[in-house]
């Protein structure tokens, strides 16, 4: 590189020609010429890193730089080639300056190892070094771009080539209107360029990829995988600015909600990828109902939400009404019409609510009363604000009860049924409200659901069933727990970390904890499950399908999973003995799921006339009042105590 004095111009005044010879004054000419040209080169790279500094793109990175090396460098020509892996192995033009539009990709560059490739951009990206070629007249290898060449002003030609990630990637090609272009002291200065070059596009390349990769995961955050509407966190957001707007102008705005009714039904005859199929269609459909700043979102499994700014208590019902009939045509679902009904509930900004978790929580109020009173559309009412607040309150309640360890843990035995001897235990949570007593979980758990509180509640089963553990194995008992984890627990991006964090607390192993997921929670997202069991299972836990026979799972589905063992649901147990047709279903499925390697576990065993007959079909392990209903866990080791002894007098 030279340095800045050797750039500046020689003097002009005739001082070093004096006394110099012919041959004298050719060589100080020549070097004059040599200065000037190095001094364009190192004109050009201040201007190219000016502009890697200021382009935000690549293509505007690669056009930017093509200007600068013929307007600022004087350059004929300049332009880039990124190099295709097709079958001719073809030079195309990205970028181009100093020539006609069009002009280059007629030449059809190519860099393969061929007659045509033996140029100067296809030797550069074929070894990754430059070349240079002095003289365009006499140059062999320039001999089929010669005529057009010299018509046109150019005189030297050299090629750089691009290395983006240790790769070629193509080339910057630059012309010159002189012969001696492109000597050693301006080939440094350009090869910088071409390095300086490719760096930009590196950077530029890796800022894309982070864009995308924050595209990815804004959309998985707040983008409805199946329908590609926003989901409930992204509804919620544009709720709370909608309803900041609503009262700055003092306009209402209406949020209706929509229940696809008998979903689950649709999913047990079609299965579940036609029901996925279907909420896509209806997604389009409904979506096709609104212009912005209207929004649809699919806030449940079967539950979609529109948002209707500026919107009054008749609009809203007009909306509904609109809803109502275009859901009266049928749908395709691969080749089988079906027809849909839904139930829509509407609530109002300011009159049923000023935030956004009310009016949410109002409009799915008021649809679950058109459902259950067959109305098709409800507005919400005002005078079932009194169940409403004490749903809300209920809800703090909640909140308030697992931060200050309100919550009791129970637990329910399992016994295996070969030798009637506890193999385990399911964990259970009881409320022990400072007010209200004892709330069962069948009233809590839902709105734990509802509210985004399950997670929490969910570790907090986990810890207290981790803690009973350890002071069981610390008294010589090893009976493992069995936690139940929901379709919103596998959503949660920290449950692998909160459940290595725990064990690591209580310093436990897998082998403390089973955990039990519902048919319903695993088909909410099939493919996800699969991902999530499969690292749960990876950390060492037994899973099981809890209430299997309910939901719409199916037993090629529960090959895929990587579970241990499925639970049959408590409602055919208890059935077969009034019903000999649930006696063959709960026989059938033991003998199916034995078939693809799994254990058995039959909840409802609560006589001795069920347990007999559930040994008779082979079950595996029993969960029921007869071999003991939930109890506080601090009582189950002095009851496993008694129940060892009576099983060994029996023996």
């Amino acid at each position: 590189m030279p340095s800045p004095a050797a750039s500046a111009d020689p003097p002009s005044d005739g001082s070093m020609q004096a006394g110099a010879g012919p041959a004298e004054l050719v060589e100080l000419r020549r070097q004059q010429q040599r200065l000037l040209l190095v001094d364009r080169a190192l004109r050009t790279l201040s201007a190219g890193n000016r502009a890697l500094v200021r382009c935000t793109e690549e293509a505007q990175l690669l056009a930017q730089m093509c200007r600068v090396i013929v307007d600022v460098g004087g350059y004929r020509v300049a332009w880039v080639g990124y190099a295709q892996h097709d079958a001719d192995r073809s030079i195309f033009p990205m970028a181009q300056a100093g020539v006609v539009e069009g002009a280059i990709e007629k030449m059809n560059f190519t860099w393969a190892d061929t007659p045509a490739g033996q140029t100067p951009l296809g030797m550069a990206i074929r070894t990754g070094k430059p070349y240079v070629r002095l003289d365009i007249a006499t140059d062999p290898m320039l001999a089929p771009f010669r005529e057009k060449s010299l018509e046109m002003g150019f005189a030297a030609v050299s090629a750089f080539p691009l290395i983006v990630d240790d790769e070629v990637i193509g080339n910057l090609d630059i012309v010159a209107g002189e012969r001696d272009a492109f000597g050693d002291d301006e080939l440094a200065v350009l090869t910088e360029l071409a390095e300086d070059l490719s760096f930009g596009i590196s950077t530029l390349r890796v800022r894309a990829r982070h864009r995308d990769a924050q595209k990815r995961l804004e959309s998985m955050a707040f983008v409805d995988q199946l329908t590609g509407l926003p989901n409930r966190t992204r509804l919620r957001e544009h709720l709370e600015r909608a309803i900041d707007r609503a009262r700055g102008e003092r306009q209402p705005l209406a949020l209706v909600t929509l229940n696809v009714d008998r979903f689950r039904d649709i999913n047990e005859v079609l299965g579940y990828r036609s029901g996925d199929v279907l909420l896509t269609q209806m997604a389009n459909r409904l979506s096709g109902l609104v212009a912005s700043p209207a929004l649809v979102a699919r806030i449940g499994v079967d539950v979609f939400a529109m948002l209707l700014p500026a919107a009054d208590a008749e609009q809203a019902g007009v909306m509904a009404r609109a809803i109502m009939h275009a859901l009266d045509a049928p749908f395709d679902v691969e080749g089988v019409r079906v027809e849909v009904q839904a139930s829509i509930g509407i609530a109002l900004f300011p009159g049923h609510g000023i935030e956004a978790d009310s009016l949410i929580m109002r409009s799915d109020a008021a649809a679950f009363v058109a459902k259950r009173d067959r109305l098709g559309i409800a507005v919400f009412r005002p005078d079932s604000e009194r169940a409403n607040r004490e749903r809300l309150t209920l809800m703090a309640d909640l909140r308030r009860a697992i931060a200050e360890n309100q919550l009791r843990l129970y637990c329910q035995p399992k016994a295996d049924m070969a030798s009637g001897r506890v193999c385990g235990a399911e964990a259970l949570v009881r409320w022990m409200h400072p007010e209200r007593g004892l709330i069962l979980p069948d009233r809590f758990i839902p709105l734990a659901e509802r509210t985004g509180l399950i997670n929490g509640l969910t570790y907090w089963v986990i810890n207290a069933a981790l803690a009973q553990c350890y002071s069981w194995r610390e008294a010589g008992l090893e009976v493992p727990l069995a936690v139940n984890l929901s379709a919103r627990n596998l959503l949660d991006p920290h449950l692998m970390e909160r459940l290595g964090g725990l064990l690591a607390t209580w310093g436990g192993t897998a082998e403390w904890l089973q955990f039990e997921l519902t048919e319903s929670a695993l088909m909410e997202d099939p493919v996800g499950a699969l991902e999530i069991l499969s690292r749960i299972r990876q950390m060492g836990f037994r899973l099981y399908v809890d209430d299997f026979g309910t939901g719409y799972s199916s037993l090629s589905y529960l090959q895929k999973l990587p579970i241990d063992a499925v639970k049959i649901d408590k409602s055919f147990v208890l059935g077969m003995q009034a019903d000999p047709d649930a006696a063959i279903i709960v026989r059938s499925t033991i003998d199916m799921v034995h078939n693809i390697g799994l254990e058995v576990v039959a909840e409802g065993t609560e006589t001795q006339s069920i347990w007999d007959e559930l040994a008779a079909f082979h079950t595996d392990v029993a969960q029921g009042s007869y071999v003991a209903d939930p109890m506080p866990a601090e009582e189950f080791s002095e009851w496993n105590m008694r129940r060892a002894s009576s099983v060994a007098c029996e023996r």
